[in-house]
């Protein structure tokens, strides 16, 4: 089974049968909303709304313990992120999805581990390369799709949020060797290498960073949201392809 972290796009896809739904509860607390078990194509799917119902949590207070554990716990073999991100370079436009091959982690004060010496003893895992290259070469095998602008390599700088960013920031951030910016991408990805599930991350443009060509006076939630709207259609016709060559 395959399963999907993301917003609550994933209920509209055509042919996916919700069966069930499951409110896990963990040794971390409860993940950030019920579960949704069902078949996409013949394939075993389960999705997560990552913000909770009704996007009601913010990403510094996500329990990604909880979430990455109890996918997990219902027998999820592999698990694909989506976050929305702005694009820092000019080249990345707002409308395309970047398959991002690595992360800068600029958050803090978040439970980053299951490796805390409290439940499991403390270890130390290899993130040298924080996606797992067997799903990123599914994911940019499948992107001929009509329409859609694909960029197949990035680095995600995961930042705390709520707030976005300063112009000053994104500028570090470039500096840094970062092309897309978002506030999700972490600890979920290191968690997850954290149990040996594999996971790769799909981000949608949302917006171009602060600072930049038409971010350069600001950035409105109101842009970001009508952006994001406008592209969850062709998020869930890629995840679609993409669920239904999984395992192929």
């Amino acid at each position: 089974m395959i399963g999907v972290i993301g917003g609550t796009g994933l209920r509209k896809i055509d042919g996916f049968n919700i069966i069930r739904e499951e409110l896990v509860d963990t040794p971390y607390g409860k993940p950030s909303a019920k579960i949704l078990v069902g078949k996409l194509d013949g394939r075993d799917v389960a999705f997560l709304a990552r913000h909770g119902e009704g996007h009601t949590i913010p990403p510094h207070l996500i329990n990604y313990r909880a979430n990455i554990y109890a996918l997990e716990t219902l027998g999820v073999k592999a698990i694909l992120g989506i976050a929305t991100v702005g694009s820092i370079p000019l080249a990345i436009k707002p409308g395309s999805i970047v398959l991002p091959h690595q992360i800068i982690d600029y958050t803090y004060g978040r439970e980053h581990t299951f490796f805390d010496g409290i439940i499991n003893p403390v270890s130390h895992i290899d993130f040298t390369n924080p996606y797992n290259p067997k799903l990123r070469k599914l994911l940019s095998k499948n992107t001929s799709l009509e329409n859609i602008n694909f960029v197949t390599e990035g680095v995600y700088a995961a930042v705390q949020g709520p707030r976005l960013e300063t112009a000053a920031e994104i500028d570090k951030y470039e500096k840094d060797g970062a092309s897309i910016v978002g506030m999700t991408g972490m600890p979920e990805a290191s968690l997850a290498r954290e149990l040996d599930l594999p996971y790769a991350a799909i981000c949608p443009v949302a917006n171009f960073a602060a600072g930049r060509a038409s971010s350069k006076k600001g950035i409105t939630h109101e842009e970001i949201n009508k952006q994001s709207e406008m592209m969850s259609h062709n998020v869930s016709k890629y995840l679609m392809v993409v669920i239904q060559a999984y395992g192929n």
